[in-house]
């Protein structure tokens, strides 16, 4: 039968958990809400130049 608290115990995250998770956390690529804004942003920039014309 597994011993769970000494298989805890023993429990070390690997390397590549860690990395991930900083990469996660120090990351500061836009999400969906800034992509979004960009597109209204790109939207409007193009009606205003068009209506220029």
């Amino acid at each position: 039968m597994i011993n769970f608290e000494e298989e805890l115990k023993k429990f070390k995250p690997s390397l590549e958990v860690g990395d991930a998770e900083k990469a996660i956390y120090d990351n500061n690529a836009p999400d969906m809400t800034d992509l979004f804004y960009k597109m209204i942003d790109d939207v409007d920039m193009h009606m205003v130049k068009n209506r220029n014309n």
